[in-house]
């Protein structure tokens, strides 16, 4: 089985890609996509559950393609609902959905199972149309705006992250001017931003157009500024709400109890700190599934009081 950490476990769903990204070498080293059968990855995740872990993190390499090679592209819509009543699981949460794949039934079951966490890891890459069409992707700025209106108006307190490369071979300003005023409009949680490099055996290695180091990672110090004003600002647009917070430790630094709100994945994304409304340390147990207010941020993580004590 695999590791698990407190309350938070990591659950394989499949393994592989059948995706041709110009610029990806998994298909390479890892070999077509390969469903996990829903009994294996509901037996995991009563193990996982006997073990004290209270969020299951889905995790495959595109989750919108679970289920293609048994025959059934629908059989996550169900599994959310078994996992998420599986004893002891408060929570599930979905990783890396591929836009091009996004089905609205899929959205629905999301948006409609209760214990599924409100994140929508949504792999973008770039919002140039014709970047992405040499990437060997699709879509566009307005095509992504489209698919996250669809996603806040089933759950409109979502939290949304994805991955932009920025440099990719013939990569224009005016394309980086694509990519920027998408990200201005689309209001997103988190963004991780890379600099495009080679990977050995990919399509993209062997492209024209190829960008300077230098420029390279000047665009990325230049979105990844901007980046960071944009995901502060969506944090601070988070006070006054209400957020499910799983608690996972007390910070050992400056004695606050921290934990992730259902809007925050592990590990890459922000956290939540929880306070008494006095400003001392709540007595909340480390894997306790609190509800709480939004009372402040920093940065890109929040500030929150338990809803028991909040004004």
């Amino acid at each position: 089985m695999p590791g698990w950490t407190g309350a938070l476990g990591a659950l394989k769903l499949a393994s592989g890609c059948d995706r041709r990204c110009a610029f990806c070498a998994i298909p390479m080293f890892r070999g077509a996509f390969v469903s996990r059968p829903p009994q294996d990855v509901l037996t995991e995740a009563r193990w996982l559950a006997e073990r004290g872990v209270r969020e299951v993190f889905l995790v495959s390499e595109n989750t919108t393609s679970y289920g293609k090679d048994l025959g059934d592209l629908r059989l996550v819509d169900g599994l959310l609902g078994e996992l998420a009543a599986v004893e002891g699981i408060d929570r599930v949460r979905v990783s890396y959905l591929q836009p091009a794949e996004i089905r609205p039934d899929l959205l629905d079951a999301m948006a409609g199972t209760p214990g599924v966490a409100p994140y929508f890891d949504i792999s973008f890459q770039h919002a140039s149309g014709p970047l992405l069409r040499r990437m060997r992707r699709f879509g566009d700025r307005q095509s992504f705006l489209t698919l996250l209106e669809q996603v806040r108006a089933r759950v409109p307190e979502a939290g949304i992250r994805t991955n932009v490369i920025v440099g990719f071979p013939g990569e224009t300003e005016e394309d980086l001017a694509e990519l920027t005023a998408f990200l201005e409009a689309a209001r997103l949680d988190v963004v991780g931003v890379f600099g495009y490099s080679d990977e050995d055996g990919t399509e993209a290695e062997g492209y024209d157009g190829k960008l300077d180091e230098a420029t390279v990672q000047e665009r990325v110090g230049r979105v990844s500024a901007l980046v960071e004003e944009l995901t502060a600002q969506r944090a601070e647009e988070r006070v006054g709400t209400t957020v499910e917070v799983l608690v996972e430790a007390l910070d050992e630094d400056d004695g606050r109890l921290v934990g992730r709100a259902g809007q925050q994945g592990p590990d890459v994304d922000g956290v939540t700190y929880l306070q008494s409304a006095d400003g001392a340390v709540p007595e909340v147990a480390v894997g306790s599934l609190v509800t709480a207010r939004v009372v402040a941020t920093e940065g890109v993580d929040l500030v929150a009081v338990p809803c028991e004590e909040a004004p």
